[in-house]
């Protein structure tokens, strides 16, 4: 029961975000022009991995919201290394994330997170894109990914085509990963509580147990904050809670898929290697300078709430549960789009 309940939670959560990136991502398709995306994001090097760190980390968007946008930008010709530093950067961190950072858990993790955010985003694209001498393309995004039997879509397309685009065939190829995502999280919220992460307060040991529990977990940047707050108060060292907040929001297990289905194996490797192995040198960083100059560093308000209405987030869903399924997604969007 408690593992429904969960997963019903998780999915609340997820919903309004989840929507939001699947909107962005068509409304970016429709008004964004492919040239122009290709000719900032779609060539290898450190250029376009900075530039995409720094275009992600500002956008309030979860690891599952910015699901749909890094796809978008990858098939409208971003290359391997700007899509996964993209990927990171975003659900690191964000304005909602810093601002709610600053009153749960003070000043010193507000800027180390962001800061940190940008480097895991940086090393991980210019990692993925090394030696990687061919931009995305189109005709390359439709070859790799499991539309590949369809025709590609058009370069330039009306909002309607877009939201149509999202809400169908990137949804399409989204949702197994989604699924086995939000299950996978809502068994870790469910036999992984708080006080036994507790125990394993201090440390490298303690940091790769956040580490092997955050990846596979879907939370966002915010929900992670109070989740953060409450570890420091039940003990857990600042520089282990710093790589929770950093490796949860930024992977889960339908990022994880996508990442490997999409990019290949090596931006997997270096997806995952980066996130973990930066995440765990920044927190045995920041628990020595806590140490050294004596910082103070506490959790505060340390319950979870939610950011948005029920009734939001439900209608979120409703809509999401609406559009996965293909006959009903036909007759209700067809009709509103078209209107």
């Amino acid at each position: 029961m408690n593992f429904l309940n969960n997963l019903y939670l998780l999915s609340l959560d997820a919903a309004p975000l989840l929507v939001m990136g699947l909107v962005l991502a068509g409304l970016m398709k429709a008004w964004i022009p492919n040239a122009l995306l290709e000719r900032q994001l779609g060539k290898p090097g450190i250029g376009s991995v900075i530039k995409a760190a720094l275009f992600g980390a500002p956008m309030p968007l979860c690891s599952c919201g910015v699901l749909p946008v890094a796809m978008g930008l990858r098939r409208a010709g971003a290359s391997k290394g700007a899509t996964v530093s993209f990927l990171i950067s975003t659900p690191e961190t964000g304005v909602d994330s810093i601002a709610l950072s600053y009153g749960l858990l003070g000043p010193v993790m507000t800027i180390a997170r962001p800061i940190v955010a940008i480097a895991n985003a940086i090393a991980a694209g210019l990692l993925t894109g090394w030696n990687d001498g061919k931009p995305a393309s189109q005709a390359e995004a439709a070859t790799t990914s499991c539309c590949s039997k369809r025709s590609a879509a058009p370069t330039k397309t009306s909002w309607r085509e877009g939201l149509h685009y999202t809400f169908g065939r990137l949804l399409e190829d989204m949702l197994p990963w989604l699924l086995v995502g939000m299950l996978f999280a809502a068994a870790v919220q469910t036999f992984v509580p708080a006080a036994w992460l507790a125990e394993w307060g201090r440390g490298p040991l303690a940091m790769v147990v956040m580490v092997l529990v955050g990846i596979p977990m879907y939370i966002c940047a915010s929900a992670s904050t109070p989740i953060a707050a409450g570890l420091l108060m039940a003990g857990v060292s600042p520089g282990a809670v710093l790589v929770f907040m950093l490796a949860g929001p930024a992977s889960n297990i339908a990022a994880v898929g996508m990442v490997h289905k999409e990019l290949g194996r090596r931006a997997l490797v270096a997806y995952l290697g980066t996130v973990s192995t930066i995440s765990i040198a920044a927190g045995l960083l920041l628990d020595q300078l806590v140490s050294l100059f004596n910082w103070e560093i506490s959790g505060g308000q340390a319950h979870q709430h939610s950011m948005l209405p029920e009734w939001l987030a439900v209608a979120a869903l409703v809509v999401l549960a609406v559009a996965a399924i293909k006959p009903l997604r036909q007759q209700t969007f067809g009709r509103l789009l078209n209107a």
